[in-house]
């Protein structure tokens, strides 16, 4: 799903809603969350999942064409865990698609 899905989900869901209305709320959202991993906060979403951000420590790497040694940075990357509610919806999904999917056995 894009973000463009996802505003025209919204705004098909939410008819009291204009889609350009729609649109700034998800894209103060996002930009709200983006914010917040910059600053090296946490974000939590209940029944979905946890963002943080993850220190890659610097290491020494190659460079494939020459075979050279390479000092890569540290970096700091975000991270996404879901949550209990998520991974288990997306277990059950998984689980019905395979069933439906499964031919039948006489």
């Amino acid at each position: 799903m894009t973000r463009s899905d996802l505003v025209a989900q919204l705004a098909e869901r939410f008819t009291q809603i204009t889609q350009r209305d729609t649109e700034f709320a998800v894209k103060t959202i996002l930009d709200a969350m983006s914010d917040a991993l910059a600053k090296g906060h946490r974000i939590e979403i209940r029944g979905f999942g946890s963002f943080s951000i993850n220190r890659r420590p610097p290491r020494v790497g190659r460079n494939p064409r020459s075979g050279e040694q390479v000092t890569i940075p540290e970096k700091l990357v975000p991270h996404f865990k879901p949550g209990k509610a998520l991974r288990e919806a997306v277990d059950l999904q998984t689980v019905h698609n395979e069933a439906a999917a499964a031919p039948a056995q006489d």
